[in-house]
């Protein structure tokens, strides 16, 4: 089975004062996603509206804005949301960004969405995080109505409207991956210990899984053997679901795992910030020697991954052929 590999923009929102070096940045990411699609990796970008303190040191790039920006460098490679946070969004407006962003890029665009999980994103767009799960649901299939019918209406216990037509309405919706897993309990995120019923069902009515990097990866494969169970369950052909993952990572090629380790921290610590022990940044994140990166890669390709989402810790283009060169090539030999 081939993996089909993605890049996630380093889209850094830095917070930096200095007009010329957000020059320079622009000019890099430019260039960063013009070399994506002379190496074949499709596109996709991450969504925090704020920084996450414990979590990640920095915030991102509005999403959305950012793909139609990437859809105007390239011409062949898909622009995917990975994973856009549903619940911060009115649907309508929602439709009408995915509907002129799939006219912009000619179709090429995947929705990567999930429930999300900072509190303070909740409570700064006027929701509450303990309704992300049944908000999602309600969207997707406002979304879906939308973007399919024309005098669409949609009567919803947080969502609701009467007779609204998008236009233009892409040839066809875009594929939607959902995210969703279980991960170590932590009462500051709402975070569950096992994989809910309704966040099963949505992954079913999904065409991929996009697995986060929330935990071991021995959490990630348990997570996937209880979606194939309940895609079973519920009538569902296991191999109708794409299996995809996301994760960041940071390459050293030709050093040891010491040395890789060594001078990877420093990135880490920026990406995600110090509130974490590096160890367990190791066990969420592909860091250490390339063999190692290779390694749980392959293991998850065994069980069925077929699609990779990986995002540099930084913005230098060299990270990308290295994934070209390290991983693509070793993975699908």
């Amino acid at each position: 089975m081939s993996v089909k590999i993605g890049i996630w923009l380093p889209s850094y929102a830095w917070e930096t004062p200095d007009p010329a070096s957000r020059e320079e940045r622009m000019r890099t990411l430019r260039a960063y996603i013009r070399r994506c699609e002379e190496l074949d990796f499709d596109v996709w970008v991450i969504d925090h509206v704020l920084t996450a303190p414990g979590l990640y040191g920095s915030s991102w790039l509005e999403p959305m804005s950012m793909l139609s920006y990437a859809a105007a460098l390239t011409d062949r490679v898909n622009v995917a949301t990975g994973i856009l946070v549903l619940p911060l969004r009115n649907p309508v407006l929602l439709a009408k960004e995915i509907a002129t962003l799939i006219q912009l890029a000619n179709g090429r665009f995947i929705l990567g969405a999930g429930p999300g999980w900072d509190p303070r994103e909740f409570e700064v767009t006027g929701t509450h995080i303990s309704e992300r799960g049944r908000r999602t649901d309600e969207i997707l299939e406002a979304v879906r109505l939308l973007l399919t019918r024309e005098n669409a209406t949609f009567h919803g216990k947080f969502y609701e409207f009467e007779d609204v037509t998008i236009e233009p309405r892409p040839l066809r919706p875009p594929e939607v991956w959902v995210s969703g897993g279980s991960r170590v309990p932590d009462p500051n995120f709402h975070d569950r210990d096992y994989m809910p019923a309704s966040v099963l069902n949505r992954i079913a009515n999904a065409d991929a899984w996009l697995a986060r990097c929330s935990g071991t990866q021995d959490r990630l494969l348990a997570d996937w053997e209880t979606v194939k169970q309940h895609l079973e369950s519920v009538g569902r052909p296991v191999e109708s679901l794409r299996f995809a993952h996301c994760n960041f990572i940071q390459m050293s090629p030709g050093k040891t795992r010491a040395q890789a380790l060594d001078e990877q921290h420093e990135h880490a610590v920026r990406a995600f910030g110090a509130h974490r022990s590096y160890e367990h940044l190791q066990e969420c994140y592909l860091l250490g020697e390339v063999d190692h990166q290779v390694a749980r890669l392959r293991e998850l390709a065994g069980h069925g991954m077929d699609y990779v989402v990986l995002g540099p810790l930084n913005d230098d283009l060299a990270q990308l052929d290295h994934i070209k060169e390290h991983i693509e090539g070793p993975l699908n030999r």
